[in-house]
């Protein structure tokens, strides 16, 4: 299978050139020049664990690879989860089911592929010889998923961009306390949209790329994006069968990653009825999805940090469909949102996605109101998946986060302060992190002066 960019100017190429080069040379992401139809092979897929799910389906994108191989990398990411399940159904009511997707090393979402990414890139430098440099910016989970699952691993440095005061103590500490001389958490002053746009401008500078043998850690490498699709199938097949005809899934998302993955997966034969993006008061993807209008506004800092995003950098992926496939168009569209920070879509059809948006004072309310009637805690960003509900679907609201990784706004909310016990671990450690302003030289000075040659 070959992959091409979303903006039409680059080569195609296979999944592991795909995956370690994360953001195509025009600038475009990766996606499969055609996607299969697997509708077929879902009577054949209930009933696998998550690890055996997850190589059925991945190995029908990594067809360059060694099954072999593919088996043992996907089984050993895994190993560190914490519950049999990997990624537990928690029913709350008939109608209303929690995908829990946070028993990972580091109690995110973002562990199901950043643990598979990075025994990917271990195996390609053990293949090559060659050492990389791992470049990502985080809202507040995908840094500390990326360190996690690069930590130990030889051959790799990697530099994370996070926007400074604007992600949890917790979320930091996760990224700032491990002691592995190749982590380079790096404190950006400004948003996280300001770091995002540097590691893009970064990956843009093809000599850079090329002499440091930059990869991208983010979203935008396509490998997170169809490892995230897994566990929307392995949420179907836990459902009861007598409540699989009408699913919703509601996404909290900020970057369009996860709900992008569903999506995906719906196309490829998953029998979903429909996605709701959740979103905080950050809420560019509820503004286009209800008005067709995609503008950039302030970042607001928020109890859900992880959501504190205004450019969605996986929207480029949905726009390539919603175009027809025209990457013509998408860089027509994404020349005219960088130049402008805005574009109206005509005759607008948001396909199979419904929106919906939760002020702080929302947030607390649902964290409030979820333990009172179901005896469960939320963390803040999947409280905003509890917003509405169509009453004639199934809902599955993935809970993206641990609620001990922001225990103020639980206590307060509920009267209970959640914990864990890796990250009480943590309180203890020093904290190591480098402060720079945001700024493409000074980061990419920083890149060289550190990064594994």
């Amino acid at each position: 299978m070959q992959y091409v960019s979303t903006r039409g100017k680059s080569e195609a190429v296979s999944f592991t050139q795909a995956v370690a080069a994360g953001l195509a040379p025009d600038g475009g992401l990766y996606l499969p020049q055609e996607l299969p139809d697997l509708s077929g092979k879902l009577a054949a897929w209930e009933g696998l664990s998550y690890p055996e799910l997850c190589f059925e389906f991945l190995k029908v994108f990594a067809t360059d690879m060694d099954e072999a191989v593919l088996r043992r990398l996907v089984e050993d990411s895994y190993k560190r989860f914490t519950h049999p399940k990997i990624a537990p159904l928690v029913g709350l009511s008939e109608d209303l089911y929690v995908l829990e997707l946070f028993h990972g090393p580091t109690l995110a979402f973002k562990d199901f592929a950043l643990q598979l990414v990075g025994n990917l890139y271990e195996e390609q430098i053990s293949g090559s010889g060659e050492h990389i440099n791992v470049l990502g910016a985080t809202s507040g989970d995908t840094g500390s998923a990326a360190i996690h699952g690069l930590l130990g691993k030889d051959g790799v440095n990697i530099f994370i961009l996070y926007p400074d005061g604007r992600v949890s103590p917790l979320q930091e500490r996760q990224m700032t306390t491990t002691g592995a001389a190749n982590v380079f958490p790096l404190a950006i002053t400004g948003s996280f949209d300001d770091a995002q746009h540097i590691v893009k401008e970064l990956f843009g500078d093809l000599d850079l790329k090329r002499q440091y043998r930059l990869s991208a850690i983010n979203s935008i490498n396509l490998a997170r994006i169809l490892a995230q699709c897994v566990y929307y199938f392995y949420a179907y097949f836990q459902l009861p069968k007598e409540r699989r005809e009408a699913v919703e899934f509601i996404v909290p998302t900020g970057n369009f990653g996860n709900i992008l993955a569903g999506w995906l997966a719906k196309r490829m034969g998953l029998p979903a009825a429909s996605f709701r993006v959740a979103t905080n008061q950050n809420d560019i993807l509820y503004r286009l999805f209800t008005t067709g209008l995609y503008e950039v506004d302030e970042v607001v800092p928020s109890l859900a940090p992880s959501m504190d995003i205004q450019v969605a950098s996986n929207f480029e992926r949905f726009l390539y469909y919603l175009e027809g496939r025209n990457p013509e168009k998408v860089r027509a569209v994404m020349g005219q949102f960088r130049d402008s920070g805005r574009y109206q879509f005509e005759n607008f059809d948001p396909d199979v996605f419904t929106a919906s948006r939760t002020t702080d004072a929302g947030i607390r309310e649902i964290i409030a109101e979820v333990y009172k009637k179901y005896g469960y805690v939320a963390d803040p960003h999947t409280a905003c998946g509890f917003v509405e509900r169509d009453p004639a679907k199934t809902a599955v609201v993935l809970a993206t986060a641990h609620p001990a990784k922001f225990p103020d706004t639980i206590t307060e909310a509920t009267g209970i302060e959640p914990t864990s016990l890796a990250l009480e671990e943590l309180k203890a450690k020093e904290i190591v992190r480098h402060e720079l302003p945001a700024d493409i030289d000074a980061v990419r000075a920083f890149i060289e002066e550190h990064a594994q040659l």
